[in-house]
Formats: C-alpha cells, structure tokens, sequence
C-alpha cells in the first residue's frame, strides 16, 4: 500500500493560496487517474484505489498545515503503512515557481507542515515532493497564505501539473525514476 499525501489548509479562504500548492496536486493526479475524495476520516479526506494490484491512498490532512502530522500519523497507524511508502507533496519558497524537486528524506527546510509530520512519525526518511512558490519579498506567513499573481499562476500551475506527473511516475514505475524525470527544473514538455 502506498500513501501519497497532499498538504495545505481547508476552507474556501485558503483555496488557490500558495501553501495549498500539495492539495492541488494530488487533485489534479486523481483527475488523472479518475478517482474521487469520496471518504473522510483520520481527521482528513481521501480517495483508495488499486492500481496493478496495489492499494493507493491519496490523502488530504483537514488540520490545518502546522497540524499535518496529527492526520498523517492516523491513517498511517490505522493502515499499517511503512514510512517507505509515504510521499508528501507541498509548496516550497526556496524553490523557482514552477520548478519541483523530489527529495528522498531530509530536513524540513523551516516547512512547519512536514515538520510536523517528521515529529509525529519521528523520522526525516520521508519522501517528497516540492512545488516552488518562489521566494517573498515581504512577510513569509502573508506570503504563504496569498495567492499568487497573475505573471506567478502559470508558473505555479505548471509545477502542480508536474507534481501530479511525478506522482504518476513514481506509481507507475518507482520514485528514483520520477526524480531522475522530473527533478532539476524539468518538466514534462
């Protein structure tokens, strides 16, 4: 069973912002594999479907971002799924808009929402995926929380669209595979 997880912050003030870079893309990968967040539990939503014989659970944590881990952890206890076989997708600042990186474990980077999950599954071996959002040039929380401008939304775009590729790459084939495709600026033109 593999377990992919998008972050952001629910509720229609937070639609579209930069820090809801994660819950896009995991949406615009199930649009593509055409399944539905048809089930809510684990204080988050999710959609479980097989794929060549594998369970794969898309899943978007309700906690807000900082509390992230407190979902993941859940559903992760509750299906027995090894750490191995979670990846987190979010919105990076230190990355261009339109770039992502794959990144097989590592720190935080100042993320509070993988912070937390790295608390609560007390590892750093975690997977992931990130979209870049670009770098503020004023206060980083207002930054996060705001949506992008005009000349930015292709470009943000175009990374979520990339993550969900990745996504569909590392399902399809492996995540080592994914990072060689898409890690470095590439993308899938």
């Amino acid at each position: 069973m593999k377990l992919i997880v998008g972050l952001g912050n629910p509720g229609k003030e937070y639609e579209n912002t930069r820090h809801n870079c994660g819950f896009k893309a995991i949406e615009t990968y199930a649009e593509m594999a055409q399944v539905d967040f048809n089930r809510e539990d684990f204080k988050g939503r999710y959609a479980k479907f097989k794929l060549d014989d594998e369970d794969i659970i898309l899943f978007e944590p309700l906690t807000y971002m900082n509390l992230s881990g407190e979902a993941v952890q859940q559903i992760v206890s509750f299906f027995k799924i090894p750490v191995e076989d979670i990846v987190v997708i979010y919105d990076d600042m230190a990355i261009k808009p339109g770039e992502i990186r794959l990144r097989l474990f590592g720190s935080s980077g100042g993320h509070n929402g993988i912070q937390n999950i790295i608390n609560c599954l007390g590892t750093q071996e975690i997977k992931r995926i990130r979209i870049g959002i670009g770098e503020p040039s004023f206060d980083p929380i207002n930054y996060v929380l705001g949506k992008p401008s005009k000349e930015e939304q292709p470009l943000i775009d175009k990374g979520i669209e990339n993550a969900a590729l990745a996504i569909r790459e590392y399902l399809l084939k492996d995540f080592n595979a994914a990072m060689c495709k898409y890690n470095g600026g590439k993308s899938a033109d």
